[in-house]
């Protein structure tokens, strides 16, 4: 019989929820646009020039991510005001740092956007957002995304997040056994503790890592945990292995016994935005608004080395209810909106080597939408 998780939980619940969705009625907020994306006017924008868009098939890891000059793009408010809430899950890593800057800069303000960040896992949070009972949904195309999506659901990735800094750690921590070195790890069998469990995007860059190592993506065992646990669940011995993210990671590192084997590939968001039909179809206007406040917030606060400002540091530190000195010691995320060419794709390769994909692997033309944070910049294909 074939494995289930949490991922097909979307599946099953799609056929009951696609009725419901579909009966809902547009945005009331009086002048949302009726417009689809694809149909849209995109002008020149005051301060986003050459730099705002690269090439989606630049899969270069120094590419430099694209950017406005800071304080672009300028606002656009809407006409009427229009109640957003986005679901994460967590408020305290650092990838979620543009939305929380936004929310407490008022840059969703400066667009006419009452927004709220709300704490549900994805599995949780999917269904709410085909419903539309909820409008975007910061996390990653997961395995749960795309079967969601083959089930009937209406949901893209519409922004990137973050890649990598090249001195960074985060990614595949091991906490090694007797006899064992980082040049060789045996992971078949090994229990790893991450917040998705299986089906999450580090499917992918885990593939990458292990093929130097014992045991592939059907050999591990998955113990899906709270952002909180998954390092204490490595250090106290719950489990052998464990993703750990910027700057938590910084809590192992150097210390006798554990050893890092890789993470993200460099220059690839791996997660970022996702639209459900509201903001993709009913409400347009709404879906560029949210995305120029979180551009803008990337290009006035995070640049390549957004770090090196002490009081930024402090800043966020306090915004986040992270550790000051950890935070300062790990090296800045490189904020990244855009989505590479092919990275759906990739994902549903590991996951279908997990074991947790449904049907055929869908095209990227179902999985991503570009063209909203095309017309924040002003960039036209």
């Amino acid at each position: 019989m074939r494995r289930r998780t949490r991922a097909y939980v979307v599946v099953i619940a799609a056929a009951a929820l696609l009725a419901s969705a579909a009966c809902s009625s547009p945005s009331e907020s009086g002048s949302a646009s009726t417009a689809a994306a694809g149909d849209r006017t995109i002008r020149a924008v005051e301060g986003c020039g050459a730099k705002s868009w690269t090439n989606p098939q630049d899969l270069s890891p120094n590419r430099a991510p694209a950017r406005c000059l800071p304080g672009s793009p300028p606002p656009r408010p809407l006409s009427e005001p229009r109640e957003l809430t986005i679901a994460t899950g967590t408020l305290s890593a650092e990838y979620v740092a543009p939305l929380q800057v936004a929310l407490d800069k008022g840059e969703f303000k400066k667009e006419g956007l009452d927004v709220t960040l709300k704490v549900l896992p994805t599995p949780d949070a999917l269904p709410l957002l085909a419903k539309g009972d909820i409008d975007a949904l910061w996390a990653a195309p997961e395995a749960a995304v795309m079967n969601g999506v083959k089930g009937g659901f209406d949901i893209k990735w519409v922004a990137g997040n973050f890649s990598p800094d090249p001195k960074s750690k985060s990614g595949l921590w091991v906490r090694l056994k007797d006899g064992e070195s980082a040049n060789r790890v045996a992971m078949a069998g090994h229990k790893l503790g991450t917040m998705i469990g299986k089906g999450s995007v580090i499917a992918y860059p885990m593939e990458q890592a292990l093929e130097k190592h014992g045991g592939g993506l059907a050999d591990i065992q998955y113990q899906q945990l709270g952002s909180a646990d998954v390092l204490t669940a490595l250090q106290n011995g719950g489990v052998d292995s464990a993703w750990l993210l910027d700057p938590v990671w910084r809590k192992v590192d150097g210390k006798r016994g554990y050893a890092f084997l890789g993470g993200q590939p460099r220059g690839e968001p791996l997660g970022g935005m996702l639209y459900g039909h509201t903001l993709l179809q009913d409400d347009v206007d709404a879906g560029v608004a949210l995305l120029r406040a979180y551009i803008r917030t990337v290009n006035s606060y995070f640049t390549s080395d957004y770090k090196q400002d002490a009081s930024f540091v402090t800043y966020l530190a306090e915004l986040l209810k992270a550790e000051e000195s950890i935070l300062e010691s790990t090296p800045p995320l490189r904020m990244d909106w855009e989505i590479r060419a092919g990275t759906t794709t990739r994902l549903q390769a590991a996951y279908e080597a997990q074991g947790v994909a449904e049907g055929s692997p869908l095209p990227e033309s179902r999985t991503v939408d570009r063209r909203l944070y095309e017309e924040a910049v002003g960039h036209q294909p």
